[in-house]
This record gives structure tokens, sequence and C-alpha cells, in this order.
């Protein structure tokens, strides 16, 4: 399924060394075959890994060409013969650090560059890069900047003067970074804007008054952020990622701004300023939360939802205004039934 001038493949894994990666119980021998690709059941070649964890898929699977298929011992009855069967509990988690291990370039972006060069960018002689930094051409790195070991610093991007990256960190192609600390195998991809000032104005009949932003913005360790999102820095206090969350693309986090540990927010998502995510939130595509609100430990909001006041930790809302989820289901019920029952007119009758 991959193509090899994209993503560089490994020599391929035994069935043994994929068994002994995932916890599987292996079916049958040839078990020094070996696998160098991931496929879908229904594309998959003799050489490629795929998984079945669900039955609505049965008829692919049994049909699949796949070397080797990742699966319960449930399902496996409806896998061929030809193709080896690794029984675990969770086929998807498995296949997932199964395709890591195949495939471990394609989980940061990459470089233009040899590994720990430095070509054809501007690095300040004030800024400090530790051994094997990656710098590729156009990048920009200010006075003062600190960059960890093993560090990829991708085309055109900019670090700003005394911003601090940790080790083994990748920034994507056209990424900004100032006024920002990062900590260690932080994943940063292409076109972010981290630490720029916040949106903050008095208004007035006058005009309106820029308030100063005088903070920062704290990445911590094992943060991934994606494409385009933008991250301001704390007009007070910092604005403060934790510990291994993960920020799709296009989202726009607020000054002032604190996120827990390992929350997620999917794509479009909108924090105002001084909110507050608890550890292991998520938030659904397109949610908003307004400033100033706290949502508590473990909550999740569904898709497009806006969040105006506090969520108790542990809850499930969704809707506009953002309620619990089965009170949110109720009054949509209710509209439906209401709607129908006031025998609105169709297009035709108008």
């Amino acid at each position: 399924m991959t193509e090899p001038v994209f993503l560089k493949q490994t020599s391929g894994l035994t069935l043994d060394e994929i068994a002994k990666l995932c916890g599987a119980d292996l079916s049958a021998p040839p078990h020094a075959r070996r696998i160098v690709d991931i496929a879908p059941l229904d594309r998959a070649g003799p050489a490629d890994l795929t998984f079945f964890d669900h039955r609505r898929y049965a008829d692919s699977a049994a049909v699949t060409h796949a070397g080797a298929c990742v699966t319960t011992a449930l399902l496996a009855k409806h896998v061929p013969s030809q193709t080896a069967v690794l029984i675990v509990r969770d086929p998807y988690r498995a296949f997932v650090t199964l395709a890591r291990a195949l495939f471990p370039l394609s989980l940061r972006p990459s470089s233009l560059a040899k590994a720990g060069a430095v070509t054809g960018a501007h690095v300040d002689p004030a800024a400090r890069l530790e051994a094997d930094v990656t710098v590729d051409p156009g990048a920009v790195i200010g006075a003062g900047a600190e960059i960890g070991a093993g560090t990829l610093i991708g085309p055109n991007a900019v670090i700003g003067a005394e911003v601090r990256i940790g080790r083994d960190c990748a920034i994507g192609a056209n990424a900004v970074i100032a006024n920002a600390l990062i900590g260690d195998r932080v994943v940063i991809h292409p076109g972010c804007n981290i630490g720029q000032d916040g949106f903050g104005f008095i208004m007035g009949a006058q005009g309106h008054l820029k308030v100063p932003q005088v903070g920062r913005v704290i990445v911590q360790d094992d943060v991934e952020i994606g494409a385009g999102t933008t991250i301001d820095r704390g007009a007070i206090r910092d604005t403060v990622i934790g510990e291994g969350t993960k920020v799709d693309n296009m989202v726009q986090i607020g000054h002032n701004v604190t996120i827990g540990r390992h929350c997620v927010l999917v794509s479009q998502v909108g924090i105002a300023g001084s909110s507050t995510l608890e550890d292991f939130v998520v938030l659904g595509a397109r949610v908003g939360v307004k400033d100033h609100v706290t949502v508590g430990e473990g909550s999740q909001i569904a898709a497009t939802s806006n969040v105006n006041g506090d969520v108790p930790p542990g809850s499930r809302w969704g809707g506009t205004p953002a309620k619990p989820l089965k009170q949110w289901f109720r009054e949509v019920t209710a509209l439906a039934r209401l709607g129908r029952e006031s025998g609105a007119g169709t297009v035709a009758d108008e």
C-alpha cells in the first residue's frame, strides 16, 4: 500500500517477531515468513500485514490475500488458511504497534537533509544546538535559542530568540515558534504558529486598546500539535499544554489557557482565553470553549458543541449550549417530535 519513495520501509518483520511485539498467539508456521508492508483486508498481498476487528468485514476477510492478519479468537475462523493469523484482544491497537515498527519514520515530519546536518539555514551565532540537531534549508534560529539533541527543524521554520526546544523533537516546515519552552519528544507539524501575542483588547468609543501579552507558551513532553494550529502566549500567566496531549490540525488555543495531561483536541477546536481543560479531556471536532471555563478531568464534549459554563469531571456533554448528553438527546428528540406534530408544510405545499 505504501510508496517506498515517500516512506522508507524497514527490512520487515518475521511472523515470530510480529507475535512477540504485539503479544499475539500465532496460528501456524511458517514463522520465518517476512512481512514488509501494511494494507487493508481487501488490498493486502502475501507480504502485507492487515487487521480484522469487526464482523461487518467478514466478507473481505474471507477473500484476503494478506500474509498475516491480526484479529480476535472469535473472528479468526473467517480468515483464509493461507493467511497467518495472530490472535490478540485488541486487533487495531496491535496493528498500530506493528505499523509503527515497520514505518518508524512516519511518526514525525521528515527532513530534507542528512541527520545532524545544518544546511542552507540561518543559525544565529548565539544559538546553542546540541549534537545531532538537523536544520533544514531556509530555517531561521534566533539568538539565544537552545535546541536539544536529535531534534529536527524543518525547512523555513522560524525559531525565535531565547526559545527552548528539548530533545528528539520535530518542528515541521514553516512553523513559527516564539516566546516558548518546548519539552522532549514534541512533534509540531507544518504551519503551526506558537507563542505569538494573544487576542486582547479593551474596547471603547475611541478605539480598541491593545493589552500587552507578556506570558509564554509551555509545551510539555510528548505533545503532538497538528498542522496549522495556533497557540497564543499568555497575557499575565503562561499558556500551558500538558504532557502527552494530542492536538489535531487547525486548532486555536487562546492566551492563558491551561490544558492538562493526555487531552485530545480534534480539528477546528477553539478555546478562548483563560480556560482550563483538566487531564484526559476530549473535545470533538469544532468544539468551542468560552473564556474562563473549566472542563473537568476525563470529560468528553461532542463535536460542534459550544461550552459556555464549567463541566464537571467525568461528564459527557454535547449541544449548543453544551449540556449532559442524555438531556441533549431528549431535547433533540422532543424538538423533532414537535416539528412532526406541528404539521409544517412541505416545499410542495408552498
